[in-house]
């Protein structure tokens, strides 16, 4: 990418950037891209949506981010669906920079680990409206394999560079 040159007296550091060409983005990082950006963008307004019918059903109005029990008839089922779109949201502002990065030297693995997090976040929506205990029930178990991936991923390429 670059070269340093540093100056003893000044200890000032210049970079000489060689031109950059497609060669440093590896084969098939696009499908990263697809996977670990296009579709949680997807897969967040699908979920958003979900929070948006229920706000109708259960009456829950702005600005309430949850429903107050006690004050809200339906606040238990409300909330189990936000907090399904929540869950995604707390997650993946550290999962994709990651991914991105990871992305660099495993692209196959970090897709597919992607497909499998997207897929895991709408299980785990799917599940946490049926019960709080059944949010990682069947595929929402799938979100932490795609996690996994990226973390492990992002590690390996850290500590080659370290």
């Amino acid at each position: 990418f670059a070269t340093a040159k540093t100056n003893r007296n000044m200890a000032l550091v210049v970079f000489e950037v060689e031109s950059m060409s497609s060669s440093y983005i590896p084969g098939h990082y696009g499908c990263v891209v697809l996977a670990n950006c296009v579709a949680p963008m997807i897969v967040s307004i699908m979920l958003g949506g979900n929070v948006m019918q229920a706000r109708k059903k259960y009456n829950v109005q702005y600005p309430n981010l949850y429903a107050t029990p006690g004050h809200h008839d339906h606040a238990d089922e409300f909330n189990q669906i936000q907090r399904g779109h929540q869950n995604m949201l707390e997650s993946a502002m550290f999962w994709i920079p990651m991914s991105l990065v990871a992305g660099l030297e495993n692209p196959l693995a970090v897709a597919i680990g992607g497909v499998f997090y997207n897929i895991g976040c709408v299980a785990y929506q799917g599940g946490y409206t049926k019960g709080a205990e059944k949010r990682n029930s069947g595929l929402g178990v799938c979100k932490y394999v795609g996690l996994l991936t990226s973390l492990i991923c992002s590690i390996k390429f850290a500590v080659k560079r370290v």
